[in-house]
């Protein structure tokens, strides 16, 4: 039986917009629907059972933030914690914000969606999933689908393949699904990796281990500071409310951020400079700062904030050693680098970054046709070429991802509402017959930004034209006025009222 004819099973409940996640990013989405979307009827599934993403999937020792829940938060709910916080603490202001619009009567939980069905006929998708907690396979039928799954496998995190892996005696763990009965007291460990997880990894758990090592293949970019916002803390003590303080101080943080990543394009050797004297008054004159000092410019890939320097506290104690070398092989005691040091070890974790996949890994089509969506054409980072009624949430890369949800969760909206405006059922971003032989450039500018777990994936991700709508910006300060200027009339976007797919403009 085809995708399309189970379309009318009595088994399927229909919604207007269906919510793939119930993430940071599902909960923004939800929130902007029920505030600017009234009437409109949605429904969230999500594959755990319970809310959170990230912020559940994680819970390595310290799972933390790696940029300022001013921004990270939401902009409709104050943040009045620490600036980085834990993923206790952020779990706690997701909850608050269910409970603030009632969202836990739209979230069917342990929904592991399977597959997206588009029919043109009956201008609706069709979805399937599984109940994780059951095996049952369930049926639902949406008017809109609203992707906000997250980028990477929760599954599983990437681990490259070393040579004599099989030989080491103990355990090899990814950050990423860390077990609950891992002993490492006492136990000499080390990292593999130096990003964000790492840094918030190594200070702790390094009091408890024998010793710790840092292992990098090259090194990263950190900024450091007190665990602290010194604006907050005086708008606070005169009484400021907490609305307004959590925008005044969202607004200057996202000045610094533009001055520093202005400053780190046109004069990257001075910002490296500076970051480097703050970690330098940490470790002390004579540590080897080449451990901290990257080949490439800062904010090329993403930095990292250390709160209250405690990675770098860690080293200066001696607690923790920092080694730059490649991996040669492993051996039964540890790993050999290509320098010839045998690094010992008890415990391995392979804090080596994210498996990206692409929409979940559902299975889309389009009446019948499976959907690639490395061939597709991206439109302004949020919708694909040749998709009817579907977004995608992916956020920014060097901004907290929170600011381009609550941009893209805006235009949605008004979007849904235009769509009613003017009587049409889809709307599908579509290349004009000037556009057909348009260059296909990558998702991201590797010359810009080049993390290795974007460049591993590239070739699976959407595609950038030469122009706009078919471009990703991922700069926020330059979305923060495009997004909401989108003319929803431009002829790049095909609406239909129906089957006929006849195309409708206000």
């Amino acid at each position: 039986m085809s995708n399309i004819s189970r379309l009318h099973t009595p088994a399927s409940e229909h919604f207007d917009v269906l919510i793939v996640g119930a993430g940071i990013s599902g909960i923004d989405a939800a929130h902007h629907l029920k505030e600017n979307c009234a009437d409109k009827r949605f429904v969230i599934l999500e594959n755990k059972a319970a809310f959170g993403g990230t912020w559940r999937q994680h819970t390595y020792p310290g799972v933390r933030s790696d940029s300022d829940l001013y921004t990270f938060g939401y902009g409709f709910k104050p943040w009045s914690g620490k600036p980085i916080a834990g993923a206790g603490e952020i779990l706690d202001y997701l909850e608050e914000a269910i409970e603030d619009d009632s969202l836990d009567q739209h979230i069917r939980y342990q929904h592991q969606v399977q597959s997206a069905s588009w029919s043109s006929e009956d201008q609706c998708w069709l979805i399937e999933a599984q109940r994780t907690d059951t095996g049952e396979i369930v049926h639902f039928t949406a008017d809109f689908l609203w992707m906000c799954q997250g980028y990477y496998r929760h599954e599983k995190g990437y681990t490259p393949q070393w040579a004599g892996m099989e030989e080491f005696k103990g355990p090899i763990v990814h950050p990423q699904t860390w077990p609950e009965d891992l002993d490492y007291k006492g136990k000499r460990v080390v990292v593999i990796g130096s990003g964000a997880t790492a840094a918030t990894l190594i200070p702790n758990m390094a009091g408890d281990c024998e010793h710790l090592t840092m292992l990098q293949r090259s090194p990263t970019y950190f900024w450091t500071g007190e665990n602290r916002n010194e604006l907050a803390d005086r708008l606070r003590a005169l009484g400021v409310e907490e609305n307004i303080v959590h925008d005044i101080v969202r607004r200057d943080i996202l000045k610094v951020a533009q001055d520093l990543q202005s400053a780190s394009a046109q004069h990257p050797e001075v910002v490296k400079e500076e970051l480097l004297k703050v970690i330098r008054e940490h470790l002390g004159d004579d540590f080897d700062m080449s451990h901290f000092s990257p080949s490439y410019r800062p904010w090329q890939q993403r930095v990292a904030y250390v709160p209250d320097g405690d990675l770098f506290e860690s080293i200066r104690s001696g607690k923790v050693s920092v080694v730059t070398d490649n991996i040669d092989r492993f051996t039964d005691k540890g790993i050999l680098t290509r320098s010839g040091e045998l690094l010992e070890a008890d415990i391995i974790i392979t804090a080596t970054g994210f498996d990206i996949c692409i929409m979940g890994d559902i299975a889309f089509d389009v009446d019948g046709e499976p959907v690639d969506f490395g061939q597709t054409f991206t439109y302004r980072g949020l919708m694909n070429s040749g998709l009817p009624n579907m977004v995608s949430m992916f956020g920014y890369l060097r901004t907290s991802w929170t600011m381009r949800v609550d941009l893209v969760s805006d235009l949605v909206c008004r979007l849904l509402n235009h769509m009613d405006a003017i009587g049409a059922r889809s709307v599908t971003p579509t290349l004009l017959e000037s556009e057909r032989d348009m260059e296909r450039l990558p998702w991201i500018a590797t010359d810009d930004f080049n993390p290795g777990y974007l460049q591993r994936s590239m070739h699976l991700m959407p595609k950038q034209g030469s122009h706009e709508p078919w471009t990703f910006c991922n700069d926020y300060y330059i979305e923060r006025e495009t997004l909401p200027a989108v003319d929803l009339d431009e002829p790049q976007l095909a609406y239909s009222a129906g089957c006929e797919k006849s195309v409708l403009k206000a």
